[in-house]
């Protein structure tokens, strides 16, 4: 998971605070309800309010109604219900004293402290300013002013003996997708394909603008270590986003560009700060890759209900 996501609480959040009391109220010595931050009871544990808040802050669902929120509030608390009566068996079962049971915690322990680490040092990072936001959305017009959903089919072949240049050649002959297969077969060359449909933002960047150059029906071949991709772009329809709704999805972006950016720094000057010696069969390894946070793409889908709840809980599953 994004760590810029796991370090930042939404905006629901708060509202979730109020919304979320779950009707966990006690009655005074004068009879009157008194808030409480007790959600529930198991046994004699309490689960609060604010671990319920605590996993709706990794869900980024800021654009929830109230109806919304309740029900996923409700089943996170479901959810830690369930966590706590299996913890309550694991401790009677004394399996929190079993050495696989004990290095998971160790680990999950260094996991926690590197990323309060890692969310430390990007917590001051200044947010990108709007007139940041609005430049990259006039230096990228593909991404978002002249934005485009292709319907492409795709036939992915293992690497064989001039089998790049042989599928450049049908490219170039506009050779429809069957005949790809149909020699890929003859050729006793392993091959998948299918069809899909794909915005820009789910075509690697990298590959944009040569995809974004083809017209309907024409293909390009891409090589890679993998396979050898036979991609053919069927048809494309116009899918503009405007400035207005793209700049908070940039600004984002950036931020999350510049936590990474920060982070590859960070850790590239403690590796050069830090004797680091390999051993056994790692000793051979020659090159290193310093830690860095995963970039969002600047335009990303929207998340579902369902799937914001299972990234929200997917810590008790």
């Amino acid at each position: 998971m994004n760590m810029h996501n796991i370090a930042r609480l939404t905006i629901a959040v708060p509202l979730i605070a109020g919304v979320l009391s779950l009707g966990a109220c006690a009655k005074n010595e004068e009879g009157k309800a008194a808030a409480t931050q007790v959600a529930a009871k198991v046994g004699s544990e309490e689960i609060t309010v604010h671990q319920v808040n605590q996993i709706l802050s990794l869900s980024n669902n800021a654009g929830g109604s109230v109806e919304d929120m309740q029900a996923m509030g409700r089943e996170v608390l479901e959810k830690l219900i369930d966590q706590q009566l299996a913890l309550e068996k694991a401790t009677e079962a004394k399996l929190h004293r079993s050495p696989e049971v004990v290095s998971q915690i160790e680990a999950a322990k260094r996991d926690i402290l590197a990323r309060a680490y890692m969310q430390q040092l990007i917590s001051g990072l200044p947010r990108p300013t709007e007139s940041e936001a609005k430049k990259y959305y006039a230096e990228h017009p593909q991404l978002f002013r002249e934005r485009r959903v292709f319907n492409i089919e795709e036939v992915i072949a293992k690497p064989a003996p001039d089998v790049a240049g042989m599928l450049r050649a049908m490219a170039s002959e506009a050779k429809p997708i069957k005949d790809i297969g149909a020699f890929l077969k003859a050729h006793n060359i392993p091959f998948n394909g299918g069809s899909s449909n794909r915005s820009v933002e789910e075509i690697p960047l990298e590959l944009l603008s040569r995809v974004y150059a083809l017209k309907d029906g024409q293909a390009i071949v891409l090589e890679a270590p993998q396979g050898v991709t036979f991609l053919r772009v069927v048809s494309s329809q116009p899918a503009p986003i405007s400035e207005a709704a793209a700049l908070p999805r940039i600004q984002k972006f950036l931020s999350n560009q510049r936590a990474s950016e920060a982070l590859a720094a960070a850790f590239k000057e403690l590796r050069a700060n830090t004797k680091i010696e390999y051993m056994g069969e790692f000793a051979q390894r020659s090159t290193v890759t310093p830690a860095t946070v995963p970039v969002e793409p600047a335009v990303a889908k929207p998340a579902t209900l369902q799937s914001t709840i299972e990234k929200g809980i997917a810590g008790l599953k």
